[in-house]
C-alpha cells in the first residue's frame, strides 16, 4: 500500500512540476507541418485586458414603479449587470493580488490569455502562443511551454504584461497551437490572424 501511495505522489509531483513551467520565449518562430489529430483539442479560451483605469462604477436603476417590480421588467437586467460587473472586478483584484506600490500594479497592466485544452492521451506537448503587436507590426512573436506525460483537461497561461505592453502595444492577432514531435495537433486562433 505505501508502495502504490509513494508511486502515486511521484506521479502527481511529475505532473504538477510540468504544469508549472513558466512560459518562454521563442526567439524565432518557423512554420511546423500540420497533423491535426482529433486526440487534442482547445476547449476554452479566456482573454482579460487589464488596463490602468479603474472600471466605472455603474449605479444600477432600481425601478420605482411597483407594477414594473412585479412584473420583472427590471430586474434581469439589473441583476445581470452586477453580476458581470462582480465577476470583473474579481478579474482586476485577483490580477493585481500582491502588487502595492504603483509601479508594481503598472508590471502587472497587459492582456493575458489562458487556453483550456485537452489530451486524450499521454503525450509530450508544446503549447506555443504566437502573437502580433499593434506597434511591431508584422513581426510574429511566440512564447511555449512544455509539458512531458499529460493527459486530460489542462490549462496555459500568457502574459503580454508590463514594458512589453507599453512598449510594443496591444496583441492585434494571435494563435495557440499544440504540437507534438514537432508537428501541429491542435490549433485556436484569433479571427485576425492570417
Amino acid at each position: 500500500m505505501r508502495f502504490t501511495c509513494a508511486i502515486a505522489l511521484l506521479l502527481s509531483a511529475g505532473c504538477l512540476a510540468a504544469a508549472v513551467n513558466e512560459p518562454r520565449t521563442v526567439a524565432n518562430v518557423s512554420s511546423l507541418p500540420v497533423a491535426l489529430n482529433r486526440d487534442f483539442s482547445f476547449r476554452k479560451t479566456k482573454i482579460y485586458t487589464l488596463s490602468d483605469q479603474a472600471l466605472p462604477h455603474t449605479k444600477s436603476k432600481a425601478p420605482t414603479d411597483p407594477q414594473n417590480t412585479a412584473k420583472g421588467k427590471f430586474a434581469s437586467s439589473s441583476s445581470k449587470s452586477v453580476v458581470q460587473e462582480a465577476s470583473l472586478n474579481f478579474e482586476r483584484s485577483y490580477r493585481l493580488y500582491g502588487a502595492v506600490t504603483a509601479a508594481d500594479q503598472r508590471q502587472r497592466h497587459g492582456q493575458y490569455f489562458d487556453f483550456f485544452w485537452r489530451a486524450k492521451r499521454p503525450a509530450d506537448l508544446t503549447v506555443r502562443f504566437e502573437y502580433k503587436q499593434e506597434n511591431l507590426r508584422a513581426l510574429t512573436q511566440a512564447k511555449e511551454v512544455a509539458y512531458r506525460d499529460v493527459h486530460g483537461t489542462n490549462r496555459s497561461e500568457f502574459r503580454v504584461i508590463g514594458d512589453e505592453f507599453f512598449d510594443d502595444g496591444k496583441v492585434l492577432a494571435w494563435r495557440c497551437l499544440l504540437i507534438e514531435h514537432g508537428r501541429i495537433v491542435a490549433e485556436k486562433r484569433s479571427f485576425l490572424w492570417d
